[in-house]
């Protein structure tokens, strides 16, 4: 069994992967110090054509903290060839599903233009997954696949430890999650809907080994861990249903606790963007259940049913439905731009402020007091809003 991890651990299972998908360091083919051959898809400068930060100095591996550390992304770029277009970009969209920008877009749409039962059990089952998954990289501390021989695509998040991976584990949690609150209250296809969560989750496993973010094992690691927590939290899943309808103090639990577990976040021997980005996540869990506690206590909209009939027959999409659907969409993306850019430059300028920080310091954004309140009050109120405001002003503009 040993062996056994210590093989999907490997990085070279890693590198065999890439190169079966057609992805290739740029050295590995001939190319000389100064790049390859510009047709064959490398580049010379940082984001453009295809590049990926490696670990900074090419004598270390990912365990060093040092080379690990916020700069190192700018400090060594690899240039890589792309033999295989196809999975380029199936792996690079693939990846998207698992990033923020799909979150920020799949899950409000859902609240506004399909059911907020479903999409309140998504978040709330997101959230507790991605809080897991983030505090047990910085507990584990086990490295990212080491490049060489892997080819890294991604610079962002190289500072971060991988295991388990939270992009597996958040599409493994979102596509299931979707599976299982659906099936009774929608007819379709149950075969149809499985093959569409494997399908989905499977493809973000992959493109974390295809852009060298994760071992086999962290994948495996991330997919099994989020298994285990819907098999153990599915029993209390109608308990969400009810937080809406808590006491007068529930609201003040939902922004103590998590504001508590983020303050408290494991100590890094070096900053990494995971502690920032639990906090995005825990915030906007928060400020979703706070603004559906507001709807019901102020009775702003009519509380979701619990047990709905199936629905026989799923309504065809119509291209007024779809008209529709995207104008709710956009008119609720751009008021969440606005208050999330509104309360975040208000909430900066009043820590700044308090702290005695020179204003516009990138790097004092990175310090423990500043960064979680600012971050957790910002995407509190982006939560808060897209849950009571957005479907406030549908109402309003007569989208409802």
């Amino acid at each position: 069994m040993a062996g056994l991890l210590r093989s999907l651990q490997d990085s070279q299972l890693v590198a065999r992967f890439q190169r079966r998908c057609g992805l290739f360091p740029a050295l590995e083919e001939g190319s000389g110090e100064n790049g390859a051959d510009p047709a064959e898809g490398a580049a010379q400068a940082p984001g453009v054509g295809h590049l990926s930060a490696a670990n900074g100095k090419r004598g270390g591996g990912p365990a060093n903290g040092l080379l690990r550390s916020a700069a190192v992304p700018q400090a060594y770029v690899q240039k890589y060839i792309v033999k295989n277009y196809f999975y380029y970009y199936l792996f690079r969209f693939s990846a998207a599903l698992g990033q923020e920008v799909f979150y920020i877009t799949f899950l409000p749409f859902t609240h506004w233009n399909i059911d907020p039962y479903l999409s309140r059990r998504l978040i709330i089952i997101w959230v507790l997954v991605m809080y897991i998954g983030q505090v047990a990289k910085d507990i584990l501390k086990w490295p990212r696949p080491s490049s060489p021989p892997v080819v890294k695509l991604e610079k962002r998040v190289i500072a971060e430890f991988g295991m388990p991976s939270t992009h597996a584990m958040a599409a493994t949690a979102i596509a299931f999650t979707f599976l299982i609150c659906t099936m009774d209250r929608y007819q379709y296809p149950f075969v149809l809907g499985l093959a569409v969560a494997v399908l989905f989750s499977t493809l973000v496993c992959l493109s974390r080994i295809y852009t060298g973010m994760h071992t086999v094992l962290d994948v495996l690691g991330g997919v099994l861990i989020t298994g285990l927590l819907i098999v153990l939290t599915y029993p209390a899943w109608t308990l969400i249903d009810c937080l809406d309808s808590a006491s007068p103090l529930f609201p003040v639990c939902v922004i103590v606790v998590p504001f508590f577990l983020c303050y408290n976040y494991p100590v890094s021997d070096y900053y990494s963007p995971t502690r920032a980005d639990t906090t995005t996540i825990m915030a906007a869990g928060a400020g979703v259940t706070i603004g559906c506690w507001i709807n019901h206590f102020f009775q702003l909209v009519s509380k979701p049913a619990e047990s709905l009939p199936v629905i026989q027959n799923i309504p065809p999409l119509t291209t007024d439905m779809l008209v529709l659907g995207l104008t709710k969409f956009a008119v609720g993306i751009v008021l969440i731009l606005l208050v999330r850019q509104l309360v975040q430059n208000l909430s900066l300028q009043v820590l700044y402020s308090w702290f005695k920080v020179v204003t516009r310091n990138k790097e004092a954004r990175r310090r423990l007091e500043i960064e979680v309140p600012y971050k957790f009050v910002t995407y509190t109120s982006v939560g808060i809003c897209a849950t009571t405001f957005v479907p406030m002003l549908h109402r309003f503009l007569g989208l409802l």
